[in-house]
């Protein structure tokens, strides 16, 4: 699945667009790597989103095309 996708589902990001923004300026990072929004990820990568007032660092555990509000933590795991 697409990181862009991936984000909007996992609602990490509340939308797509949001999503793809956010590649092209350089601040989502799958394992170590920069990542543009058409980027493949894959079960147990680890993925790094560069806010302005921290980092969230994550493990993906799931991918699903489409997920409840409810289940939607269940795709991944916050890395300290």
């Amino acid at each position: 699945m697409r990181i862009d996708k991936f984000l909007k589902v996992s609602r990490i990001l509340k939308r797509r667009t949001v999503a793809q923004e956010a590649c092209e300026a350089s601040k989502v990072v799958i394992n170590g790597k920069t990542a543009k929004p058409s980027t493949a990820v894959k079960i147990g990568d680890v993925v790094e989103i560069l806010y302005s007032t921290g980092t969230l660092k994550f493990r993906v555990l799931n991918i699903k095309e489409t997920v409840k509000k409810e289940e939607a933590a269940s795709l991944y795991e916050v890395l300290a």
